[in-house]
């Protein structure tokens, strides 16, 4: 719910005035605001999509199939 909390205030900085924020996340829930993504994992720093985020894809398949995910565990 704190995720939650802070991604309204994200939307509504903006629209009080120009903002930049710069945020280091792990959270798919945050990494799933409209923003750039970056990627430090190898070589030069690259933009990623949300969708090819390995955090996207793990709570993806983690919600979608609990059981069968825990298995190759």
């Amino acid at each position: 719910m704190r995720q939650l909390e802070l991604l309204r205030l994200l939307r509504e900085f903006p629209r009080r005035g120009y903002v930049q924020f710069i945020i280091a996340t792990h959270s798919p829930i945050l990494l799933a605001f409209a923003a750039t993504i970056c990627s430090f994992d190898a070589g030069p720093i690259s933009k990623v999509a949300y969708e090819d985020t390995g955090y996207y894809r793990v709570y993806r398949d983690s919600l979608n199939n609990p059981a069968k995910y825990l298995e190759g565990m």
